[in-house]
């Protein structure tokens, strides 16, 4: 495998190094990922919250490395996580095989394999595999991996359709995109800002051909028959959201990327602002958005929140997060346990269309 670079995360920041988008000029490559500061990462990390690594190239793609001290999901909180995402978009998706890996000393080739992937599917801009259950937390600091609070996680990836023509040249570094940074700080700024909205009481301003740009809704609203109400200078009142929501949602509007959630290690807050912001993103049909609130939902799937869970996934027609609740009332004892919490009347109610699905579900018992 040949070398892709190297990113320092210290105390849980990515630190300016080497450039780390050294290319591997071939289909295969590996990227250290060197964490120093563990203890202060992991306290800093509440479950669900990643560092990351600097952007890295292997078979003509770039990627980066997501590492979960405290686990992905609040369902997982005593294991550590790590991700490969692929990093830029792709016109058909990028198959590739990854192994994550220990290493006692960045400079050494030797490491501890943890597990081999299948083949993968990488089929849009950050869409990511994981480790759900990379390591147990307590096996990871009981062993040899972790020296002087700190450690080193090599990514081995070996693309199977890359891309690539030709060695990268040492005399020139290509930098990642940064556009969304730019929009970003366009939206920060509110620089050329054009439309008002005004949501819970607080007036948020934004760019309309962004927005119109990233949602068929937005256009609609924005440059359709009814443009004359929304023109400059006309406040658009955004009824049944509330402003965190609708923030998050201008944030992956304007970079592309998955929202920060604040929850300030608030399990239940979490999710009731993942099952908030589904709902926007289905109100403006924003369908990459909605699959991302949808994958985040299906982490805190219990007994006590699984009759919400499923009445949203209803409501929004959300296949896979429907799937995912089935998946969990598949065992007759979970099923029980939920149909005796106060919001499993509410459900069927509300949603009679649920009963027959889980009768049917349910006809081998």
């Amino acid at each position: 495998m040949s070398f892709a670079g190297v990113s320092l995360i210290r105390d849980g920041r990515l630190c300016p190094s080497a450039p780390a988008i050294n290319d591997a000029g071939a289909a295969g490559g590996y990227h250290l990922l060197v964490v120093e500061g563990y203890s202060r990462t992991k306290a800093d990390a509440p479950h669900g919250h990643h560092v990351e690594s600097g952007p890295f190239r292997v078979g003509g793609y770039l990627w980066f490395l997501k590492y979960y001290p405290n686990g992905s999901s609040s369902a997982r909180p005593g294991s550590t996580s790590a991700s490969l995402i692929l990093a830029q978009d792709v016109e058909k998706p990028v198959k590739a095989q990854f192994v994550m890996s220990f290493i006692g000393q960045s400079d050494k080739q030797e490491s501890t394999y943890i597990g081999l992937t299948e083949v993968c599917e990488f089929p849009c801009k950050s869409a990511g595999m994981s480790y759900l259950n990379f390591m147990s937390r307590d096996e990871f600091e009981y062993s040899e991996h972790l020296k002087d609070d700190g450690f080193t996680l090599r990514c081995d990836v070996l693309v199977l359709d890359a891309k690539v023509t030709g060695a990268a040249s040492p005399f020139v570094t290509v930098p990642p995109p940064d556009m969304q940074r730019h929009f970003t700080d366009l939206l920060k700024d509110e620089e050329g800002a054009d439309v008002t909205f005004e949501v819970g009481g607080e007036t948020i301003a934004a760019h309309r051909c962004v927005l119109a740009a990233r949602s068929r809704v937005f256009k609609a609203e924005l440059f359709g028959p009814m443009k004359e109400s929304t023109a400059a200078g006309h406040t658009i009142h955004v009824e049944d959201m509330e402003p965190q929501v609708f923030r998050a949602m201008l944030e992956f509007i304007y970079n592309d990327s998955e929202p920060e959630i604040d929850h300030k290690d608030d399990d239940e807050d979490a999710m009731w602002q993942w099952q908030h912001l589904l709902a926007a993103a289905d109100r403006y049909d924003m369908q990459r958005l909605k699959l991302i609130c949808e994958d985040k939902l299906c982490g805190f799937i219990e007994v006590n929140s699984t009759a919400a869970i499923l009445s949203l996934a209803e409501q929004h027609c959300c296949d896979g997060l429907k799937k995912a609740c089935y998946a969990f009332l598949g065992t007759l004892g979970n099923l029980r346990a939920v149909a005796a919490t106060d919001g499993f009347d509410d459900l069927i109610r509300n949603h009679p269309s649920v009963m027959k699905e889980l009768i049917a579900m349910l006809a081998p018992f």
